[in-house]
């Protein structure tokens, strides 16, 4: 016989003794079962204790745990709000039932009407003037259902709901004017002043940059001062949000790729352990790698040599003989290729040739 197979022989049976529960594996049972008709007596399977941490047949070989990443806090949609903020002259926002915005689709509008809707504008003007705020309303109201589409009648009415501070309304008032005109000035003042009274600090910026920049006015000016750098700290503070969000969903991401990566090499691994590891008997073949000093199996499916000789059917066939049944190893001995196969994997296992 093959001195080196002996010695490969040698081997194996010191490993038994070294680790009994080989024996007991599934892909052993015909050894098992060869042992017991020759009248030799299995040791007893050890129970599996809770602490196993691997290296040993009940389990894969323990792996250095990377510490765990810190997570990545949750960030509230709502965030923003968090914002510390003066908020002085900030007010409550008016729930009154909308304005009368007057029969915009529908009025057939006369040159009297006109006539009449302009002289209650200037009795609203008067009393502005005299600080009778809801006399102005009600005849701006007046010309407004006379002659519904003069956007400035609209703008003037915001004006006194500001000073009234019923911002939603004048909101109204300056929606509606903006769309009979949208090149005027004077909505979109109005429509500033409002948001600023209710903490709209971007859309108070916005509207009120977009009233200087139709028709320069210092009070609007003056106002787009104040709110500008609050708006400005909110887009910023929006911007980090945002830049944050991308960043966690980047993470998930590439925690997604990374799981679905090691899921895919797991499955490949256990793949070929089931094509190549009940091939041959030597420790290479166990589940959980072989014992300490030894290659395990991935080790030897990095080989080239061994990988090709592994697809050859004339070689599988003889690995599944010898897998049955061990002695049927001296069939091969005058097959080049099957021996040559044997010594390599004795070499792999570190057995010497002995006489």
């Amino acid at each position: 016989m093959d001195p080196r197979k002996v010695a490969e022989l040698k081997g194996f049976v010191q490993m038994c003794q070294s680790n009994s529960g080989i024996l007991h594996l599934p892909e052993m049972g015909f050894f098992r079962t060869w042992l017991q008709s020759m009248g030799a007596t299995i040791p007893p399977q050890a129970e599996k204790a809770g602490s196993c941490q691997g290296g040993c047949p009940c389990g894969p070989p323990p792996t250095a745990a990377s510490p765990p990443e810190p997570e990545t806090p949750v960030l509230s949609e709502s965030e923003e709000s968090e914002i510390e903020m003066d908020r002085e002259g900030v007010i409550e926002p008016d729930t009154d039932e909308p304005q009368d915005m007057g029969a915009f689709e529908n009025t057939e509008i006369t040159e009297e009407m006109m006539d009449q809707a302009n002289e209650k504008k200037m009795e609203a003007i008067n009393a502005l003037g005299e600080g009778d705020l809801q006399k102005a309303l009600d005849l701006f109201t007046d010309a407004i259902k006379l002659n519904p589409r003069v956007a400035i009648l609209y703008a003037k009415r915001a004006s006194v709901y500001i000073q009234m501070q019923k911002p939603n309304a004048a909101i109204r008032d300056c929606d509606r004017a903006i769309s009979i005109n949208p090149d005027s000035a004077q909505p979109y003042k109005w429509r500033g002043k409002a948001h600023r009274l209710l903490g709209h600090w971007e859309e108070a910026a916005r509207d009120l940059a977009m009233a200087c920049k139709l028709d320069y006015d210092e009070d609007a000016s003056a106002m787009l001062k104040e709110v500008q750098p609050k708006a400005n700290k909110i887009m910023e503070h929006r911007r980090k949000y945002e830049r944050k969000r991308e960043e966690k969903e980047i993470k998930e991401k590439q925690e997604r790729i990374k799981k679905a990566r090691e899921e895919h090499a797991r499955a490949q691994r256990e793949e070929e352990a089931r094509q190549y590891g009940s091939f041959f008997p030597g420790p290479a073949g166990f589940p959980g790698g072989a014992p300490p000093g030894m290659p395990g199996l991935s080790e030897l499916l990095k080989d080239p040599e061994l990988l090709n000789a592994m697809k050859d059917p004339e070689v599988m066939a003889a690995f599944q003989d010898v897998a049955q049944n061990p002695a049927n190893i001296a069939k091969y001995q005058d097959n080049p290729k099957i021996m040559a196969l044997v010594n390599k994997l004795g070499s792999k296992f570190g057995a010497s040739a002995e006489p």
